[in-house]
């Protein structure tokens, strides 16, 4: 009999989630935390990642590391691995979760420098994180990667082409990741749609939801925990049998 409980459990394992001080990313590793792993909170900003660390620690007793980490930025990727390994000695859960989609009014105003931003963020940072991090995973003898994409991906529309573009090559990164790895480390992909987080706090709502009835399956947009079950499968034991997927969480919608 397939023992539940001990196919969810994180304890002893140590989980790396960039992008995890708000949003998607503070919920799973508030759920890493509670399923009893140790967790490293990257973000730009030091201080929102110091507070969700504060607030792990207290609520679940389980060690945070609070990290402030611009992925876009090669080097500040590669001491964000080395600064982890040498708190915690491994990376048993690692989250590409951080990622940005500046607003433009036309595509032809897209300059160089936003669609560089966009490129280094969503896709560069995440390269370079899982080539270090997979790479120690294989030698420690396992572990699990997750990437976040995009419904953009998918259905791209023109207000987000770059990102769209970047989202689309984390999904095949994923699949590449995991041929890479394998059969040794697993690596997947959740593809988010639209998720109620800080973004959409600049979408018009009456709007957005007249169109989701319309064109989202379950007739609304996401709430940011709904992501915790479809990364507790892919870090967990629950998807030893699960690699180079891309998941869907997106209530039906893929645009």
């Amino acid at each position: 009999m397939v023992d539940v409980k001990k196919m969810f459990d994180l304890t002893g394992k140590v989980a790396l989630v960039t992008g995890g001080s708000r949003g998607l990313g503070r919920e799973m590793v508030l759920a890493f935390a509670q399923s009893g792993a140790d967790v490293v909170i990257a973000s730009r900003k030091l201080e929102s990642c110091e507070e969700l660390a504060k607030e792990v620690v207290e609520t679940t007793g389980r060690k945070a590391l609070p990290v402030a980490c611009h992925v876009g930025d090669w080097g500040q990727v590669e001491q964000l691995a080395e600064r982890t390994y040498a708190e915690f000695g491994k990376v048993d859960v690692l989250v590409n979760n951080a990622g940005m989609s500046p607003l433009y009014d036309h595509v032809n105003n897209v300059t160089e420098p936003l669609y560089d931003k966009v490129l280094d963020v969503n896709l560069k940072g995440p390269f370079r994180l899982t080539s270090m991090v997979g790479t120690r995973m294989v030698e420690q003898g396992g572990g699990s990667i997750i990437m976040v994409s995009s419904t953009g991906s998918i259905n791209p529309r023109a207000h987000i082409i770059p990102y769209a573009a970047a989202k689309a090559g984390i999904n095949a990164m994923t699949v590449g990741f995991a041929h890479a790895f394998g059969p040794t480390v697993r690596v997947n992909c959740i593809m988010p749609g639209p998720f109620l987080t800080d973004i959409s706090k600049a979408w018009d709502m009456e709007s957005f939801n007249r169109r989701a009835k319309e064109t989202i399956f379950l007739g609304r947009g996401g709430e940011a925990d709904e992501i915790v079950g479809a990364a507790l499968y892919f870090a967990t034991d629950a998807s030893s049998y699960t690699t180079g997927a891309v998941l869907p969480v997106a209530g039906g919608s893929f645009g």
